[in-house]
């Protein structure tokens, strides 16, 4: 099941919740800020440390901490540079590399921020076509995850969501 919703990604009880982060790791602004504070500033910046960043595309594992989430997928989307410096492969990649490491951790639920599409400035209209697309294709392989909720910081932005997913023929509940 995939659903797009309008929320708090930080109050989600899931077994992990993807975090939109930078190269370093070290927190900022946006879903990256509110996931360090709700998780705990100290721990999670620890945790982030020992790991010591990670390239765009790529993503990083760490616990959830002090969140209902038991686990941290860091990805780290890519910089809108204007289309032509391979953003959407960069995307791209964050979508199927969180996935893969979701299913190798044997998570049965997920939830996605809008990667990329905050501070970063990736057009939404060419990034929630990305990540409607790399989910669908995890979820139709084999694998243990079960639900994937695309959580948006607003109504219009959970809104195109629930577009693509209608238009790709993959589920979303009202």
């Amino acid at each position: 099941m995939i659903e797009a919703i309008e929320g708090d990604i930080t109050a989600l009880r899931v077994d992990a919740i993807v975090n939109a982060a930078n190269e370093r790791l070290a927190g900022g602004g946006g879903v990256d800020g509110a996931i360090h504070r709700a998780a705990g500033q100290r721990e999670l910046q620890a945790a982030c440390r020992a790991i010591g960043g990670c390239p765009t595309g790529e993503v990083r594992l760490t616990p959830g901490f002090r969140l209902p989430a038991g686990a941290i997928i860091h990805a780290v989307g890519p910089v809108w540079h204007g289309g032509g410096a391979g953003e959407e492969a960069l995307l791209a990649s964050c979508y199927r590399n969180a996935m893969a490491l979701a299913a190798e951790q044997g998570f049965a639920s997920l939830a996605f921020p809008a990667i990329s599409c905050g501070v970063y400035g990736f057009p939404a209209a060419r990034a929630v076509p990305i990540a409607v697309r790399e989910v669908g294709a995890a979820l139709a392989r084999p694998t243990p995850v079960e639900r994937v909720i695309f959580c948006c910081f607003d109504a219009a932005m959970a809104e195109l969501y629930r577009r693509e997913l209608g238009g790709a023929g993959l589920t979303s509940p009202p």
